[in-house]
């Protein structure tokens, strides 16, 4: 790192992260000022208070994030390919230079502009990986508005419910996706969610297929009249705290939250990570394969990979289509030095052989990365061996939408520093994490397994939930007074190496999307013949964690299981999302609960996990016979359904 020649006595790089998190203002104060443009300087590094909530970075600070991402580009390089969006058919790869990017966002921002859209307010964009979808994040940036990213998978209901809470007045959609072969009626899902959300004043529609999709007052058809704006939008100097966007992840309770990331603290943490757990280089071209929709796409498509002036691909299709060679394929075609992807994609493509990986060159490659979930290590050492051919570090990294960017990952790290497949490994720049243990003390020495914490404040952190600061302080800083509690479980080894072992609260991780088991449960519970339910998480060889559901019927409903559990997954289909679907949906007479009525999930989640020989202390109980149902009924219901991948 550059700056490193300024601090005195740092010489590598365990010298370097000490210095990040024992000078933590002189290390981020210098890195701040050399690595992004200012439109006016900072005067405070840093003003955090962890027991209010409050964290707030480079105060008096004032840029614009597209400048720093587009415009100081196109004035060193301005043919230099942004992004390569890497169409659902193989071989239609479209490439877009920082100057056609920059003109691209600086028409929409004028278009936004014109339809009255201003500092201050919040864009909804529900789009697939497309060229317009990025600039529609980056004109938002421009003219000073927030952007709230939906992910193109969910439903209409789940849409209008984060319309709704971030109050936009604009929706970003296309006509239809185009995703593995199969067209997508996203336009229909929008106006479906636009019914119920009295905010929304108009639709910008865009083109993706060619197919007339029905247009009403209220939309505006986006490249049309694009075209009719100028090529140049003046950017607003945003300060360093405004917000740039919302997006929206499930907690323990029912209601998605929409964490808060502002300016430039978010800016600066997504690129200097980019650049170093990845050890991108100009010239590289970057290949992360998430969907813009979650916040991996943001930080490591969009404003991670640009702020650097980075060559970024972004993936529209499906790892499978049209043969599960698609992505080694495209690293071949494309010429990709980092991929970066999710474990259950891994998993997926290892169990069809190592032959659709070795018909292609990938010599290209230098770095493997994953993200979503911790990595098991038959799917590590097959993703090192075969697609990397044992030459490619793989650098699983752990973080969150909650934390911004990358927080734990193997490296950067001294050269040569071992790597321990399945393992985060090391903290990044800044980092300073902490285990505790069930009685909120520190575990200070090795070998230690406790709940993961970080103890002290780093830019790329969100900085509330919106209109909901009493939960954000509740749900991340009260656990552990002093901590960010980050919900994670963790253990350290002897040699000091962190390892993830998943969720301490209720939320389920499936192929890398986070679930919240009281969201789930809402919707399973508004069914008209359900009386409660209890939804958990089980292991699955693919998805990484299953979706199994229990339900108790209301007295005198007679219903055929195997109709209800379509009805449910009907349900949860078109509240949620289809990912979220149970994989297994079992009846039960009444849930086993402590006599002060709270769900026992811990002997609920042993019996799925046929651990029945471990349940542990069951004299709170207010019915033991209840257990002994639910283990029946799960015998039952594996007898019925003996899929090997669905079984758990």
């Amino acid at each position: 790192m550059p700056e490193a020649v300024a601090f005195q006595g740092v010489s590598d790089h365990s010298g370097l992260y000490k210095f990040s998190v024992n000078e933590s203002d002189r290390f981020w104060g210098a890195v701040a000022r050399q690595r992004l443009s200012w439109i006016s300087p900072f005067h405070t590094v840093q003003n955090c208070d962890f027991s209010q909530g409050k964290i707030k970075w480079f105060e008096g600070g004032k840029l614009n994030v597209s400048v720093n991402c587009l415009d100081r580009h196109v004035q060193t390089c301005p043919e230099r390919v942004a992004l390569i969006w890497e169409r659902d058919e193989p071989g239609t790869e479209v490439k877009i230079t920082y100057r056609q990017l920059l003109e691209l966002t600086c028409r929409l921002g004028n278009l936004l502009k014109r339809q009255g859209v201003r500092r201050g307010d919040c864009v909804t964009i529900y789009m697939p990986p497309c060229p317009l979808a990025m600039a529609s994040m980056l004109a938002c940036a421009r003219i000073g508005a927030a952007h709230n990213v939906v992910f193109a998978g969910f439903s209409s209901e789940a849409l209008a419910d984060r319309i709704r809470d971030a109050q936009s007045s604009t929706v970003i959609t296309v006509n239809q996706g185009v995703r593995g072969g199969k067209v997508v009626d996203l336009k229909r899902t929008v106006d479906q969610a636009v019914q119920n959300c009295p905010t929304v004043q108009q639709v910008l529609v865009a083109m993706r297929t060619e197919n007339t999709v029905p247009m009403t007052d209220r939309d505006v058809p986006l490249e049309e009249e694009m075209m009719k704006e100028d090529v140049v939008c003046e950017p607003v100097a945003m300060d360093s705290e405004d917000v740039l966007f919302l997006l929206y992840t499930s907690g323990s309770t029912g209601k998605p939250k929409g964490l808060v990331h502002t300016q430039a603290g978010y800016l600066l943490y997504t690129s200097l990570t980019h650049r170093y757990v990845f050890n991108y280089h100009d010239g590289d071209v970057f290949g992360c394969v998430a969907d813009i929709g979650w916040i991996t796409g943001h930080s490591y498509i969009v404003y991670g990979p640009l702020c650097n002036g980075g060559t970024t691909v972004l993936f529209e299709s499906t790892p499978v289509y049209p043969n599960p060679g698609r992505y080694w394929e495209m690293v071949e075609r494309l010429g990709i030095n980092q991929f970066y992807g999710a474990p259950t994609a891994i998993r997926l493509l290892l169990k069809y052989g190592d032959e659709w990986v070795q018909n292609y060159n990938r010599s290209s490659l230098k770095t493997l990365g994953s993200v979503g979930e911790p990595i098991n290590t038959e799917a590590w050492e097959w993703y090192h061996r075969v697609v990397g051919d044992g030459r490619c570090p793989v650098v699983d990294t752990w973080w969150q939408t909650e934390t911004g960017g990358i927080c734990i990952a193997p490296r950067p790290a001294d050269p040569e520093a071992e790597i321990v497949p399945g393992m985060a490994m090391h903290p990044f720049y800044g980092i300073k994490p902490a285990l505790l243990d069930t009685e909120g003390e520190v575990l200070s020495s090795n070998d230690s397994t406790g709940a993961l914490c970080i103890s002290q404040a780093w830019p790329g952190m969100a900085r509330t939930i919106h209109n909901h600061h009493q939960r954000f302080t509740e749900t991340y800083f009260h656990p552990y007074p002093g901590f960010f509690f980050t919900g994670d479980g963790a253990h350290r080894s002897k040699e000091g190496y962190y390892q993830i072992i998943g969720r301490l609260d209720d939320v389920i991780n499936v192929s890398g999307h986070r679930l919240g088991t009281a969201e789930l449960e809402d919707v399973v519970n508004q069914c008209p013949g359900v009386a409660e339910s209890a939804a958990i998480g089980y292991s699955h060889d693919i998805k990484g964690e299953g979706v199994y559901v229990f339900v108790v019927l209301k007295k005198a409903v007679m219903v055929e299981e195997d109709v209800l559990a379509q009805q449910l997954r009907e349900m949860v289909s078109r509240s949620i999302a289809k990912y979220a679907c149970p994989d297994f949906i079992q009846v039960v007479r009444c849930l086993p609960k402590t006599r002060s009525g709270k769900i026992m999930r811990r002997v609920l989640r042993k019996v799925v996990e046929r651990n029945t020989d471990e349940l542990g202390d069951l004299s709170t109980l207010d019915d033991p016979d209840s257990v002994h149902e639910v283990i029946r009924g799960h015998r039952r219901l594996l007898n019925k359904d003996t899929s090997p991948t669905a079984s758990p």
